[in-house]
């Protein structure tokens, strides 16, 4: 029964990102040619979101392991990862942007995590509770986002970011019950959905700021 909600999950998810996609595509359909520091810019912004990922997954993992030291670590650099996704954005944005930034992520971070506790111990309304939080904070990240560059539109961040938050929910019930196969099928759903989260940040910065790039 939890495999099928569990792959409904990330099917939902998945059409939300297709859903999001037209609009991706065409803030960037004109970006045939990527000079070399926008190429730069945009691996290094792919990078870093994957790795928020890959160590928000650790947690996940090692808590539901039992690895005390595992999970520390992990979050120790969900933390870290955290300030570099922010301090990415500073030079273009200013210190006091990427501070701001740096909280939205702490914010999401702490409901995802939030829920995963409620998971972990089967509190229903611990976890209705934080889905509500997860999605407070994707709007604001996204309000956030737009407001700083008028080429991400705030719709579109916000159905990519509800997705990201779906996935990080359907990878920890997935852990919560073993069931392993749904986890990498949310795995490879969450990794494409984030690359292409970092391409559209990246074309929107560079469209911002063609003079940088």
């Amino acid at each position: 029964m939890l495999a099928t909600i569990l792959k409904k999950s990330v099917l939902i998810t998945a059409v939300l990102l297709m859903a999001a996609a037209p609009a991706i595509a065409h803030e960037g359909k004109h970006m045939t040619k990527e000079t070399p520091k926008a190429v730069e810019l945009r691996e290094t912004l792919r990078d870093l979101w994957v790795g928020h990922i890959f160590w928000v997954r650790n947690v996940a993992l090692m808590t539901r392991l039992g690895d005390k030291v595992g999970a520390t670590v992990a979050e120790e650099n969900v933390v870290k990862n955290a300030r570099a996704i922010a301090d990415s954005i500073a030079p273009v944005y200013g210190k006091p942007a990427a501070d701001k930034l740096f909280g939205l992520l702490a914010g999401h971070y702490g409901s995802i995590k939030e829920y995963m506790v409620a998971a972990y111990v089967g509190d229903q309304k611990g976890k209705d509770v934080a889905v509500d939080k997860v999605k407070a904070n994707a709007t604001e990240i996204a309000g956030f986002l737009s407001g700083a560059n008028p080429k991400w539109s705030k719709d579109t961040l916000v159905s990519l970011l509800f997705a990201h938050g779906g996935h990080h929910m359907a990878q920890i019930d997935a852990l919560m019950v073993k069931d392993y196969a749904s986890e990498a099928q949310a795995w490879d759903v969450m990794n494409s959905h984030m690359l292409m989260i970092a391409d559209a940040l990246g074309q929107g910065i560079v469209k911002q700021f063609p003079k940088k790039f």
